[in-house]
């Protein structure tokens, strides 16, 4: 059996059985729960009296049909042939109730509401509730019961917490006139809505999954009880429906399995924006684009907003509009397709957009920009069904598209941060993100093809992987440290000094500890030049002023773990700690710390990296790749700089790239 969907009035729920079953918590709805709910409806109910076939509508009640007692309802079935209808129809009266998976506060609270406007209007006809463990039957009918209810109170807890709900409730409606209350009760039956949840899961599973962390049913799950329910499906043969529902079942987990591939999701969302069902995401899109509005009846899209809600539900209302629409029946009809094959088709062609993009060696790439640089996947979709061809999308919309979002960090010769004109509001490295991420993601869609070019198989082209990129937080950093060269202070010296210990040698390192127990300026700058010298540093190439440090030519990406433990570290420092991690290993910087008014270096111990990723032109930058001739590997010079940002220019000048202008 299927599971089924619908949504249902309360007045509906009447003459039903529940069972609270003992897995189940008590319940524990407080004063200001209670008068939420009473709140929300009465807004909805004076809002809404205008509005034909609007409605209020409650979290999903999730239930599971079951027997009070398996021996007991088979003893009561007819066992001779005379009247079994009737005798079959009284077994089940009896017998057959609903046990309550999730949902039962909902479900109490508005028993116990029935109660108190039942109690207004002498009538009592509601549902019952009946608890597997504790004995609080009595309590909920005769909740009203002033005396009875607070002695049952004192020796229940279940039962205190009902009586706390039924007095808010009774507070809540004080002072109100006959006529408001039976109009609030004429809206509470017909215009609140359960979304009515018939689960054929083990009810165990389901609650644990429901309950544990809290993890209520996605729009998926309830959308999915839609998708497999057989009438809407054309034809009564059921062989056919049957396996047409299997079909859309398997397809359902196919996709759903490729999106919880976080190299697949990632390259899509955002980690902040995770779902427990991913397949979520593409019914959000068709829901988000309209995809279905041409087959929804005019009268209930006049009231749309009304119709979907704000709720996390929205998205599961649209779909449930369109399956119960008249219209829908109709158009269906005129095309000889089923509502699931039409609806169907609209998922799938999103996601075998989503497949074509990521198997593609540009379009993985552009696209993956573009949404990291918050562009809405619903309207790069859009752009993708009006484009005639591959290279239409690429000409007239993504490039395009691309060229406006490096606009503000185009110029390479652009100054951030640090301006000489002391009236210019300084522009912060972060704007020029978006250009680094551009230059690693060419660069990447260059050397793969080169490869094709030349007829190296690669197999599957390298990726730029954005899972990784976003789940570290890479962000821009100086590949130099913008700390000023002039070192006066003995915490600045050895800082300095603690950044090189780890790439010189042992008698160099022996130098620098015994400087730190006694600081010296002048002993400093005769220990520099040791070290400068040890390290290879020349004359030939120039080191970049603090105004040049903060140019395009002296950033890159750098993960907040790493960048973190940088601190002011030096280019000697940060190229020990990117080869390391480039092993898997993570390297840190020595620290700085003062024991009885000395400073001491106490060298940092390599772990395990989380990761061994780093974007192709920092690695690149780290290991001097971009310089012609490399004058040391310890320093970054101005030759590197130039060279750097030379690649930069050559590998980007068809998305509008400047060099030598105004900035």
């Amino acid at each position: 059996m299927s599971d089924e969907i619908k949504l249902l009035p309360v007045r509906d729920l009447y003459n039903k059985k529940f069972l609270i079953p003992n897995y189940q918590r008590g319940y524990r709805w407080g004063e200001q729960q209670v008068k939420d709910m009473l709140d929300d409806i009465a807004e909805f109910m004076e809002k809404a009296d205008d509005v034909r076939d609007d409605f209020y509508c409650l979290q999903p009640l999730v239930v599971r049909e079951t027997v009070a007692s398996e021996m007991d309802f088979i003893g009561a079935l007819p066992k001779n042939s005379g009247d079994v209808l009737q005798k079959t129809r009284e077994a089940f009266e009896k017998y057959v109730e609903w046990e309550v998976i999730d949902g039962q506060q909902r479900l109490t609270t508005i028993y116990i509401l029935l109660s108190f406007l039942d109690s207004q209007h002498t009538t009592n006809d509601k549902f019952s509730i009946r608890y597997a463990t504790r004995n609080s039957q009595y309590s909920l009918e005769n909740i009203a019961d002033t005396d009875g209810i607070e002695k049952e109170s004192q020796r229940n807890i279940d039962v205190w917490h009902m009586k706390t709900a039924y007095g808010e409730i009774n507070t809540w409606f004080s002072g109100k006139e006959a006529d408001y209350i039976k109009r609030f009760k004429d809206t509470l039956l017909n215009r609140v809505q359960f979304i009515w949840y018939e689960s054929s899961e083990d009810a165990i599973k389901v609650f644990t999954r429901l309950n544990i962390g809290k993890i209520g049913l996605t729009n998926s799950e309830l959308i999915k009880a839609l998708f497999l329910n057989k009438s809407n499906f054309l034809g009564d043969d059921a062989a056919k429906i049957r396996l047409r529902q299997i079909e859309i079942a398997t397809r359902w987990d196919q996709i759903e399995t490729t999106l919880q591939d976080n190299e697949f999701w990632l390259f899509l969302n955002k980690p902040e924006d995770d779902k427990p069902t991913r397949i979520d995401f593409i019914f959000d899109l068709v829901c988000e684009l309209e995809m279905l509005d041409k087959f929804i009846d005019e009268s209930l899209l006049k009231n749309k907003e009304k119709l979907l809600g704000k709720d996390g539900y929205r998205t599961f209302r649209y779909f449930n509009a369109y399956f119960k629409s008249e219209k829908t029946k109709l158009e269906c009809n005129a095309v000889k397709k089923s509502p699931i094959e039409i609806c169907w088709d609209k998922v799938d062609d999103i996601f075998a957009a989503f497949r074509e993009w990521f198997d593609d060696l540009q379009l993985y790439h552009y696209v993956g920009f573009l949404v990291d640089q918050k562009i809405g996947v619903s309207t790069i979709y859009n752009e993708w069904k009006n484009s005639c061809t591959k290279s239409d999308f690429l000409d007239d919309y993504l490039i395009p598209e691309i060229k406006k979002k490096i606009q503000g960090c185009n110029n390479l010769d652009r100054q951030y941060e640090i301006s000489e004109e002391s009236d210019r509001k300084p522009i912060w490295k972060t704007e020029c993100r978006p250009l680094l991420l551009l230059h690693n993601l060419q660069t990447v869609i260059n050397q793969n093809t080169k490869q094709s070019s030349e007829n190296i198989s690669t197999g599957v082209f390298y990726k730029f992987p954005f899972h990784l990129y976003k789940t570290e937080g890479w962000d821009i950093e100086h590949i130099d440290s913008n700390s000023p060269n002039d070192m006066d202070e003995d915490k600045a010296m050895i800082e300095f000094l603690a950044n090189e210990y780890s790439v010189v040698s042992t008698e160099l390192q022996k130098k620098i500890i015994a400087f730190c127990k006694n600081p010296v300026k002048s002993d400093f700058d005769i220990l520099r030049s040791e070290i400068d010298c040890e390290l290879g540093k020349t004359q030939n190439g120039k080191e970049l002023s603090n105004l040049e440090k903060n140019q395009i030519w002296n950033f890159a990406l750098l993960d907040s773990t790493t960048n973190r433990s940088y601190g002011n570290a030096i280019f000697s420092a940060k190229r020990r700690i990117i080869i390391g991690k480039d092993k898997g290993k993570y390297i840190p910087v020595p620290r700085l710390v003062k024991r009885k008014n000395q400073w001491e270096i106490v060298p940092g111990e390599e772990t395990d990296a989380p990761s061994s990723f780093i974007p192709p032109c920092t690695r690149q930058v780290f290991l001097k790749y971009y310089s012609i001739v490399v004058s040391s590997p310890n320093y970054w010079l101005k030759p590197d700089a130039e060279a750097y940002r030379n690649d930069i220019f050559t590998t980007l000048k068809d998305f509008g790239i400047t060099v030598n202008e105004e900035g």
